[in-house]
């Protein structure tokens, strides 16, 4: 499937960054991360989008200072620049703040170019801006978000949306499920999976010898021993007490709403929720400024910021670029453990 070349960790690892949305605070939150000379020493710079909505922004900003270069042949990149791969060439309105098929459309054309990139070895690893998931909705992206359409199109088995902080790491069962279906989703298969997928990342990708992993409930008060429900003791618990007697550091499940307020989740190198806004809502919270979305389980590493489009903020100059920057780095430490847990094995 991929002609991917190995990763040097003598080198510096190529980074794809996505505009995302380009009416929302995507292309912003890219220039202003970039804009710090210092990272062109950890990473070569591969931007997918266009030079002509980089000009916009940049200008919009006030950072005319900031250079790149156009990529002429296809993955001749400049080592010591920020490099440009033009993935459109007809022109396209930029409207901060407010969405439209065009934008979608182009953000889609972005993502499609980095993949098939990384796939041909281009590139080490990518960051993808926020999209939003109504305009680029079509045809040609019959999915809830970036995580499906990577699960498919790198044919992983399963992958687990990985959120990562300074201080926790939050992984979701059912991530992008409307929250009447989550319930039916919940199988012993599938929490089993999501548990392996999370000790195999925190082993190979954070370099965690012996992960120890927290699990959330499902229902209020962990189901409060089949009263408010019995997901967690016909599901949730026979997978754990399986795990458990295998060897693995798998405990719960906890109830989720005294679990992070208590400061129980500092126990623990994964926490495992249930559905999306179960973890997410406190990861936002303890880590919303520096938090980053990876999705554990591909052959390749892909991150993202933990936020979305923005559009209230969109052009504004107002958009905090800590989390796509902490996805740059995080991207090129997994890059890196990856390619260090190759060369020990050999």
């Amino acid at each position: 499937m991929s002609s991917t070349q190995p990763f040097s960790i003598t080198a510096k690892p190529r980074i794809g960054i996505t505009l995302g949305d380009i009416n929302g605070i995507g292309p912003e939150v890219v220039i202003k991360a970039l804009s710090d000379p210092r990272i062109l020493n950890v990473i070569t710079p591969v931007i997918y989008g266009s030079t002509r909505v980089l000009s916009y922004y940049r200008k919009l900003m006030g950072l005319e200072e900031l250079n790149y270069s156009t990529v002429k042949t296809k993955g001749q990149f400049f080592p010591k620049a920020i490099n440009v791969v033009n993935c459109w060439e007809e022109e396209i309105r930029i409207t901060p703040g407010l969405p439209s098929k065009e934008a979608g459309h182009a953000a889609l054309l972005s993502l499609k170019k980095a993949v098939e990139e990384i796939k041909e070895g281009l590139i080490d690893g990518f960051v993808t801006a926020p999209i939003d998931k109504n305009t680029i909705h079509g045809e040609d992206f019959p999915f809830r978000g970036h995580t499906e359409f990577l699960t498919q199109t790198f044919e992983a088995t399963e992958s687990l949306m990985l959120m990562v902080g300074e201080s926790l790491k939050v992984g979701i069962v059912t991530e992008h499920v409307p929250l009447k279906d989550v319930a039916k989703h919940i199988t012993m298969e599938r929490v089993e999976l999501k548990i392996r997928l999370m000790e195999l990342s925190l082993k190979k990708d954070f370099q965690i010898g012996k992960p120890k992993i927290a699990v959330l409930g499902l229902n209020p008060h962990a189901g409060d021993e089949g009263l408010i429900g019995d997901e967690e003791n016909l599901v949730i618990k026979p997978v754990i007490d399986d795990l458990k007697s295998k060897g693995k550091l798998v405990f719960g499940p906890f109830p989720a709403d005294g679990f992070f307020g208590s400061g129980q989740h500092q126990k623990y190198d994964g926490i495992l929720a249930m559905y999306h806004d179960q973890g997410l809502v406190p990861f936002k919270y303890i880590d919303f400024e520096n938090g980053v979305n990876f999705t554990a389980g591909l052959p390749t590493v892909r991150t993202s910021p933990d936020h979305g489009t923005a559009y209230a903020i969109a052009g504004k100059n107002l958009a905090d670029e800590s989390s796509l920057r902490q996805a740059i780095y995080l991207a090129t430490d997994i890059i890196k453990n990856r390619a260090n847990q190759t060369v020990s094995s050999l």
